[in-house]
């Protein structure tokens, strides 16, 4: 994988780059104290992992998760800061973890379980027959199911597939995977929600999904918990 760290600070640089080694040591690591150049080695090389510094002086954090926002391809983004108030204003960012510098030890061991967890994620598929044919869509390109009679229609930003299930198979087969049944017609991927409303859910791609009212307080824990992950 390629991990990149942008920092202005060496001390942080150094630490992170340290621990990210000694934890996933055949994986490429590598450092930056200036955004411009962060967001040109992207361009260029792509990148898996991105641990980002909230307060940078050149270029701050939150202006380069919005640049990254609008590429196809966008890295897991850690925000790290010192700042604990620039947290829930960075939400709006959708960024993956966060580590607090105040916390560093305590909290880089999770976030990097967390990642490589999640890497291994966007690794796996769902399979399905549609048409006699056997269909494998990747887990982290799928937005949400819907249930269309006997029927489940699969929605991802580009394609849907409509194959015989139902909500609860899938939500079974699924199960551990991120994904969140949100109304007895409709299970939804997690990392895809946007915005959790009072009976709605809108996602990335702009889809609203109908919050059922047997689910809020489960949709609303599960949802508050991968918040503060």
């Amino acid at each position: 994988m390629q991990i990149y760290i942008c920092d202005d600070e060496p001390q942080i640089l150094n630490l992170l780059s340290e621990k990210i080694y000694s934890y996933l040591p055949d994986d490429v690591v590598t450092g930056f104290s200036s955004g411009y150049e962060l967001l040109e080695a992207i361009d260029r090389k792509g990148c898996d992992i991105l641990f980002l510094d909230i307060d940078l002086h050149e270029l701050n954090g939150m202006d380069i998760a919005c640049q990254l926002n609008n590429r196809k391809q966008k890295p897991l983004l850690i925000f790290v800061t010192s700042h604990d108030e620039l947290v829930y204003e960075s939400l709006h960012c959708h960024p993956f973890g966060f580590i607090r510098k105040s916390h560093f030890t305590e909290e880089i061991e999770k976030i990097l379980k967390d990642c490589k967890r999640e890497m291994a994620f966007r690794e796996k598929y769902f399979y399905f027959r549609m048409a006699g044919q056997e269909v494998r869509v990747l887990l982290s390109d799928i937005l949400y199911f819907e249930a269309d009679g006997n029927y489940l229609r699969l929605y991802t930003k580009t394609e849907q597939y409509r194959f015989r299930s139902t909500v609860a198979a899938t939500e079974n087969t699924l199960a551990g995977q991120g994904f969140l049944r949100v109304h007895k017609g409709f299970l939804v991927n997690l990392s895809a929600v946007r915005r959790l409303g009072s009976e709605e859910i809108r996602l990335i791609s702009g889809d609203v999904i109908p919050l059922g009212k047997n689910y809020t307080d489960s949709v609303r824990k599960r949802f508050l918990q991968a918040m503060r992950m």
